[in-house]
């Protein structure tokens, strides 16, 4: 069962509406679609909240406008967020076409633990969406990848993934997901053995130096 969410009309789309509805705890939106005209919406910044952890970033919300008898079955499309201050700035909904397969990215977690990360080496989680086709109701919320057997030097590609019984990756098979780099060694500090000391120069030729000088002066002004 789709998650349930209600929308209010937004016909006014000047800045200085927009700043106005964010202080009054409402999100400025807009919905649109293939078949669906864009309008501009707005819904509870509170009851959005509620309703993307219940769905998640894939799933499909009936959304119902206000004064009108339909409901829109949509996923989020993009969702802007001030990190800041920490909240919504702008959401947009895509009504979807529930007998159409549509590409979504979906969320990577790794799971487990690999061996070379236990032997000094470095787990670099590098791609962090895949991106799959399927029916709008069979996009996972995220894809899980074992980690559990790698090495230091090893990694984990698109095309190592299992394709799931619903949906068909479609992300560049070559693209790394994650690897176990080999740890950085610290470079070595010279020891005392390898550091120069400055070369001196004998005080006997100095002398011997400094005594030729003066003779060759006397010698000029003779």
């Amino acid at each position: 069962m789709a998650t349930q969410l209600t929308a209010a009309r937004r016909p006014e789309t000047k800045q200085s509406v927009t700043k106005k509805l964010r202080r009054e705890g409402t999100i400025p939106a807009v919905i649109y679609g293939k078949k669906t005209e864009s309008q501009p919406i707005s819904v509870d910044n509170i009851t959005f909240l509620k309703t993307i952890r219940e769905a998640g970033k894939n799933g499909i919300i009936d959304l119902t406008i206000e004064g009108e008898n339909k409901k829109h079955q949509v996923i989020v499309h993009d969702m802007q967020v001030d990190s800041i201050k920490d909240y919504f700035i702008h959401v947009d909904f895509f009504e979807v076409d529930m007998t159409s397969e549509m590409e979504a990215d979906v969320a990577v977690n790794l799971e487990g633990e690999a061996p070379g990360e236990k032997e000094g080496g470095v787990v670099s989680h590098m791609m962090f969406n895949i991106t799959v086709s399927a029916l709008p109701a069979e996009i996972p919320d995220s894809i899980s990848v074992d980690v559990s057997t790698l090495n230091i030097g090893d990694s984990i590609q698109v095309a190592d993934l299992p394709e799931g019984l619903n949906y068909t990756i479609t992300s560049e098979p070559e693209e790394t997901i994650v690897t176990v780099l080999v740890p950085e060694e610290e470079p070595e500090e010279p020891g005392e053995e390898e550091v120069e000391e400055p070369e001196l120069v004998d005080a006997d030729e100095e002398s011997e130096e400094g005594g030729s000088e003066e003779g060759g002066n006397d010698n000029n002004n003779s």
